[in-house]
């Protein structure tokens, strides 16, 4: 059974980094596609940022310039370094795969921006 663990959130202050990390345990077939989306309350989940198998990657305009999507595929692992943070970066971050076969999903870690 596949499982995401995310960790690296918490509570940080504006213009602060954190780096975020989704460690896939159980094997994958074929991963296609790996992203970050975050969600505050009442707003849908948003794409914040993904990467291909390839390693092409894509930002949100939102987060072009502060935030790196990388992966690493010996470990399973993919991160997300956040730069530079601000306010409105508050939110539950998720962690996702798309495979050939099954989409799977972290269970969340929240990221707060305040001072």
């Amino acid at each position: 059974q596949v499982q995401l663990v995310e960790s690296g959130g918490g509570l940080v202050q504006p213009g602060g980094s954190l780096r975020l990390s989704c460690a896939a345990s159980g094997s994958i077939f074929s991963i296609v596609l790996m992203n970050w989306y975050r969600q505050t309350p009442g707003k849908q989940r948003e794409l914040v940022a993904d990467i291909t198998r390839g390693g092409r990657t894509y930002y949100a305009d939102s987060v072009k310039g502060r935030f790196t999507i990388s992966r690493d595929n010996a470990k399973n692992t993919m991160y997300l370094q956040m730069n530079s943070l601000k306010p409105e970066d508050t939110a539950v971050y998720y962690c996702h795969i798309s495979s050939l076969t099954a989409d799977y999903w972290g269970q969340g870690t929240q990221v707060t921006v305040s001072s």
